[in-house]
């Protein structure tokens, strides 16, 4: 009897040890499906693919699981300005702005970003900092200078594409412009009489965005002038018209306003990466409206789009290679 009693102790014994092992195998798999759920949570609303998750956030409900989950990653104030699609300014990283009595300085750099897209826009507050460098090889076929080349060569602090060029199967040079070009009050390049998309500058310092001709062009006075579009807001008022295009999709953005102080708004979005899809033509119209911008165009973008400040490319160019060849750039006014 004593022997079948040490059996059943040992049955017994056994039994609780395999329950034991049960209970710890189904504790290490709520864990671990705990862990895989909160990671894959925050890899989707706060990851590495920033403009994915912005989106995605903007479409949940404010009830919902996923949103407070969400809420364990962001700020109140950082929430609400993804939810909001507002721009966002990082104050830590712009030219900082003048308190009262102190003089404002000539040159701001302001980080942005909406839902799908991150970028720059440069503040220039003085209009005679702005001018506008054209290919020194026009008409030769010899390839155009990159952005950072023109800074070198002309001293300037900063810069930005300007106008489109021919870029068939997207090997073009910079060495053929698109529509016509102006340099220094004379027509340098295109037919004067066709009706094209015009970004300029007059001798006075104002921004012109506007359908016009070359000729047209020269008779207003206009000082600097190169080809692209859509205008996007001309006197205050939008004039863009969406679906008037097959560019109107998420890109690479690079885009020119005036606020009637004169300060010139350049602008650049990068696009086609992880942390920013790229822009809408509207998402643009909408961060110059908010700036108060008198005037607004769209110039070059996709790969072409580049800014440079001191030297240092700021938005992440598309082309491997940073800045494409260009046969115009708008460029800010150094110290030399």
């Amino acid at each position: 009897m004593a022997k079948k009693r040490r059996s059943r102790r040992r049955r017994s014994s056994g039994g609780m040890n395999i329950l034991v092992l049960i209970l710890l195998c189904l504790i290490t798999a709520i864990v671990g499906l705990g862990l895989t759920g909160y990671f894959y949570l925050k890899e989707k609303y706060a990851g590495s693919a920033v403009a994915y998750s912005r989106e995605q956030i903007r479409d949940l409900e404010e009830d919902s699981f996923e949103y407070k989950i969400v809420k364990t990653f962001y700020t109140e104030e950082q929430l609400r300005n993804i939810r909001d699609n507002t721009v966002s300014v990082d104050e830590t990283a712009s030219t900082p702005a003048a308190a009262d009595g102190v003089e404002i300085p000539d040159l701001e750099i302001v980080p942005i970003h909406g839902s799908t897209y991150e970028g720059y826009m440069m503040l220039v507050h003085n209009s005679a900092d702005i001018s506008v460098a054209v290919n020194p090889y026009l008409g030769t076929g010899a390839a155009a200078p990159s952005l950072d080349e023109y800074v070198s060569m002309y001293h300037a602090l900063a810069g930005i594409n300007g106008g489109g060029f021919m870029d068939d199967g997207g090997h073009g040079n910079g060495s053929i412009p698109q529509g016509i070009v102006i340099h220094e009050g004379k027509l340098v390049y295109g037919n004067p009489n066709t009706y094209l998309g015009i970004v300029g500058i007059t001798k006075d310092g104002k921004l012109f965005c506007a359908n016009a001709t070359g000729n047209e062009c020269l008779e207003w006075g206009m000082e600097e002038a190169v080809t692209f579009g859509p205008v996007f807001i001309n006197n205050y008022q939008v004039v863009y018209k969406p679906g008037t295009d097959n560019l109107g999709m998420l890109n690479p953005r690079t885009a020119i306003g005036q606020r009637s102080d004169g300060t010139f708004m350049l602008l650049v979005v990068d696009g086609r990466g992880p942390t920013s899809f790229g822009a809408f033509y509207e998402d643009i119209v909408q961060i110059f409206q908010d700036n108060d911008a008198v005037m607004a165009a769209n110039l070059d973008g996709g790969n072409s789009s580049a800014m440079i400040y001191d030297g240092e490319y700021l938005n992440t160019p598309v082309s491997m290679y940073g800045s494409r060849n260009l046969p115009t750039v708008f460029l800010v006014k150094g110290d030399n």
